[in-house]
Order: structure tokens, then sequence, then C-alpha cells
């Protein structure tokens, strides 16, 4: 045999060795991990895997296309030092570590030093920078060594996302949110949280690697699924009536050091809320988005709730505008304990009923009511439910507060519950669920749902979604009953004995009621609740609103028309000064000069 084949024979003999050597091995590891496994499944730990990334949210626009909320994407980057090759990290090093001084305005040395160490520690996830734009990125992508990308420069690009309100904090809780609490429990409160489904879109897919310190990091540049950017939702709020009504809102509670109050404007033939804010004081005295008082808060309405009663009593035929009652000297007693006061200590004598409404004097419209349901008191409530004043309206939003109104049945009725129900104690609603009613008034008897959204889409393309205007109630009552309270509402404001007569204005017709609701009133210490509900212009109605404002000091005043009233008029003047008015112009007598 020939010393060549030797060799040969010999090479593939030791070839072979090998081979068996690290079959041997294969097996052996191979047996270890199941016989590991099999003791101790946790020992096995998975260090590959698909991770969710989370979508881009969908942006959330005003009515009139104004950018309301979007998503911020702002970049993490970070160094995997083991994957540059020896020859394209000493080439680079100097030059990148120049780069990134410049960029990050420190010193040279300190990124030489800082990528050095990294290098020497084998460090797999060093941070670079964090919340850094797109063309941040792009710049220190363009850095040596980072410009050979993920698996040759080891750079690392994470993405992340967070929501930017372009309003500030204005109706900041009706925008919303969502989150997730230490326990995993998501918590969703206004529109964010209502179209949340709509809004996140559907996560994407990358593959990890898991390195030290419970750290993932990317092992591709890519998605194994892309994200999919949520929809878009266009909401029914104008930002310029919103920024009108925030702050009349907001400079009224602070002049009258209130502890908190909210304002709702809504297009009365549609329900579209155009504009909703929430302020509440903090320990500072400064006024936030503390809740949603609008849709969450119920509480006893006041002199606002005797447009319910009346229509009632109109409605059953039991009194007519015309009626004659007796105020007396301003003091109603019942059971010779219960006194129903007017705010007029001396009374108004005998008026009618619709100047007992325009005078709201307690004392008249308790007479009216009660002694005309005394005997079948069902006959009232039944009303008042037939008008759905007893169901909540159902708007998207979470949280809206359970109306309250009292029936014969309940086990808490007792001889003042009819009395005090005329005019506004014992019930309770919240403030968009009063406006619902009065701005059916103002529709002609339909009650509209208030809506906040118009569609749910992406911008360009047909909506998903479309929003349409849902009827609650055909008609509230008769349109006889409705031209007899649409001129009490009217009078309110415009007649001298009117309560809201301070806001009159001869350019702008507005109807509404003023409310002055004790608050603890069965402590010493009485506080208040003044509001005023109505709608503009009085003669053909585009907007109703109310506004409602909890415990003003009450050394600076706490009537209904001191404190919520001029709020109305204020946001009313506003929003119809910029209103384009239509001229029709006769263009057989234009002249026209050359």
């Amino acid at each position: 045999m020939k010393k060549s084949d030797k060799r040969i024979i010999n090479r593939m003999n030791i070839v072979f060795f090998l081979f068996l050597l690290f079959s041997f091995f294969v097996i052996g590891k191979i047996f270890y991990l199941q016989n590991t496994h099999e003791q101790n499944p946790s020992v096995l730990i998975e260090t590959i895997k698909n991770v969710e990334v989370e979508s881009s949210r969908g942006n959330i626009y005003s009515e009139n296309g104004d950018l309301i909320v979007s998503t911020v994407t702002m970049y993490e980057l970070r160094w995997d030092s083991k994957i540059p090759s020896k020859n394209l990290y000493n080439s680079g090093l100097d030059d990148l570590s120049i780069n990134l001084s410049n960029f990050f305005n420190k010193e040279k040395d300190y990124f030489k030093d800082y990528l050095n160490k990294a290098r020497i520690n084998n460090n797999r996830y060093l941070l670079i920078g964090r919340n850094l734009s797109i063309s941040d990125v792009n710049l220190i992508k363009s850095f040596p060594i980072f410009n050979q990308g993920l698996y040759k420069g080891g750079l690392i690009i994470n993405e992340s996302h967070s929501r930017q309100s372009h309003l500030g904090k204005i109706a900041e809780r009706t925008i919303g949110y969502e989150k997730v609490d230490r326990s995993g429990n998501y918590i969703r409160v206004g529109l964010e949280g209502a179209y949340s489904d709509f809004l996140s879109g559907k996560s994407g897919l990358r593959l990890m690697q898991k390195i030290a310190d419970g750290q993932w990091k990317p092992m591709t540049s890519y998605y194994e699924r892309d994200p999919v950017q949520g929809y878009d939702i266009h909401t029914t709020i104008d930002t310029e009536i919103q920024d009108i009504v925030h702050h009349e809102l907001l400079y009224q509670l602070e002049n009258f050091e209130a502890d908190h109050g909210t304002m709702i404007v809504m297009e009365t033939k549609t329900g579209k809320i155009k504009a909703i804010s929430n302020l509440g004081v903090n320990q500072d005295g400064k006024y936030y988005e503390r809740l949603n008082y609008a849709v969450g808060e119920s509480h006893e309405p006041g002199s606002t709730f005797k447009l319910m009663t009346m229509i009632a009593a109109l409605e059953d035929g039991l009194i007519k505008p015309t009626d004659s009652v007796d105020t007396e000297n301003g003091i109603l007693k019942f059971y010779n304990k219960y006194e129903v006061k007017d705010s007029n200590r001396r009374g108004y004598g005998k008026i009618t009923a619709a100047r007992a409404f325009e005078v709201s004097s307690n004392t008249g419209i308790v007479k009216l009511i009660y002694d005309n349901y005394k005997d079948n008191p069902e006959r009232i409530v039944d009303r008042l439910i037939n008008m759905k004043i007893d169901k909540k309206i159902g708007v998207d939003i979470l949280g809206e507060g359970e109306p309250k109104i009292p029936h014969p049945s309940d086990d808490t009725w007792n001889g003042i519950s009819l009395p005090w129900m005329a005019f506004g104690y014992g019930v309770s609603l919240t403030p968009l669920q009063q406006l619902t009613f009065y701005n059916a008034v103002a529709n002609n008897g339909e009650m509209v749902k208030p809506s906040f959204i118009n569609s749910i889409g992406s911008i360009g393309e047909k909506p998903i979604y479309q929003i349409d205007r849902e009827i609650i109630m055909p008609s509230i009552s008769s349109r006889e009953t409705l031209k007899s309270v649409k001129k009490m509402l009217l009078n309110v404001v415009e007649k001298p004995w009117g309560t809201a007569n301070n806001i009159y204005d001869k350019d702008l017709k507005i109807a509404g009621k003023t409310g002055t609701a004790q608050v603890d009133y069965t402590k010493d210490e009485t506080q208040y609740i003044s509001s005023f509900v109505g709608y503009f212009p009085a003669d053909d109605p585009k907007y109703s609103s109310i506004v409602v404002i909890h415990k003003p000091k009450k050394s600076e005043g706490y009537y209904g028309n001191t404190v919520a009233a001029p709020v109305f008029k204020k946001v009313a003047k506003k929003i119809m000064n910029n209103i384009p008015i239509e001229i029709e112009i006769n263009t057989n007598k234009l002249t026209v000069v050359f």
C-alpha cells in the first residue's frame, strides 16, 4: 500500500472518530435534556419565541377635521456588542464614538469607553438612546458600524407608542384613556375606552431571543406578522366650541370658587355633542378634568325638573297655563313640620300656573302638582316614566349615572315624596339626561339620543361604521303642551319677572330654566347646585345646552341665574357670532360697473 493511501485512510479514520464523538455528545445531550425536563420541566426555558408587538392606535378627530388625539411613535436603540467582527469594530470605533458624541452632546472618550466595556463584557443589549424620533433613528443608522444593520453591525431598533392629546387638558375625561392596572385588568375611560376595540388595531409578531436579565432581543429586522394600525374615530366635537365652553366654565368656577362644574352643548336636531367640559378643583385650588360629571354624576336637579312635572300635568289635562294658584306668603307646610319655601319670602300672591313656572315659585308648582295628584300619585309617576325620564340614555361612554324617579310602590315612598318631587327633590338625573329632555322640547318633542361619534374608519377610505341619528321617543308630549312650555321657557328669560331675565339679549333669543338645588339640606351648613338648561336661538333652535355648578361660594352667589345662566349666555353669544349669516340678494337689482 502506498504511503499516500495510508495517509488518506488515517485522515478518514480521524474524521470518523471525531464524528462518532460528536454523535455521542449530541445523543448524550438530548438524553440529559429529556431526563432533566422530566424531573424538572421548569429547567428547560424557552429562549426563542414570537413576541406580540403592539400596533399603533388609531387617531381621534374632531368634526371639523382637527386632530384631537394621535399616536406618537418613539424609538429606543440598543446594541449587540458581540455581532460586529473584530475588523469592523476596530476600524469603525473612533468614528462611531465621534458621531455619537456630536449627537448626544457628550465627550468622545465617554462613548469609546462605553462601547469598549460593552464589548469586553459581551453586552448584547447595550442602551444607545431612548425616546428618539424616526429622523433621529435614521441619522444614527448612518453612523459607522451601525450602518451595517442588525446582522453585521448589531444595531437593535425597538418601537414604542404613546398617546398625545392635541387639546391638552381640555375634554380630557371625555376623550379618556385605556390602561392596564397591576393586576392586568383594563381600565377604560371615555371615548378611548368605549371604542378601544376599533382604535387598538391588531398586534404584530416579531421573533425574539431571550438574553441576560430576562431581556428579549429582536432576532430579525422585520416582523413575522406586521402590526395593523387601528381605525380612526371621527367625533362630533367642534374644537372651537369646545375651547369656548372650557374657558367660560373655568372662569366662572374660579370666580365663584366652586367645587366642580360641567357644561354640555348639543346640536338640537341631531343630538351631536359639540362640546363637553368637566372641571373639578384640586387641593391647590386648580381646576382640571377630574371626573366626567356630565355623564356620570346623578343628583337632585331642583327647579329645572319643574319642566317635567309641568308637562306631565298639562298632558294629563289637570291644569292649564292660565289656571290660578295662590302662592300665599311664599311658605307651604306639610304635616306642620316640613316647609316648601319660595326665594321671594313674601310670596307672589295669586298667579297663573305659567307665571308660577316663570318665577320658579316652589309653592305654586307644588300646589299645582300636589292638589291634582295627591289622590293618585301613580298617575304623575307613570307619566314621567312614559317620557322615559327613569331610563338611562345608553351613551357609549362608560359610567352613565342611574336616574331615579320614586314610585308610590317603593318602600321609601312617604307623604312628602310627591310634593318634593314636584320641584325637583327626591329625584335624581345626570346633566346629560336633563339636557336630553330639554333638547326634546326644543326639537318639537322628538327626543334624540346624544352621540359623541360620527364615524369610524381610516381617512380616505369608506367608514366601516357610520353612526346614525337615533330617536329615543318620537314625541314626549302633544304639540299644544310643547307650545305652552316653550312660551314659558322663553318668558323665563325675556319677561321682567323671569328668573333668568338678567341674561336677556335683544340680539339672541334664549329659552331655558334656572335651577338652585340645595345640597346637604338635612345638615346645618347647606350648599347649593346652580344650573341653567335651555336652547338657542329660541325661535329656531340650533343648540341646546346645560350648565351645572356645584357648591359655589355662597358669599359670592349661588342662585342659578347668578352663577350658571351667565355662562350659558356667553357661550351662546360666542357660538352664534361665529355662524355666518345668510342674506338673500336679488341679483336683478344689482348694477355691474365695468
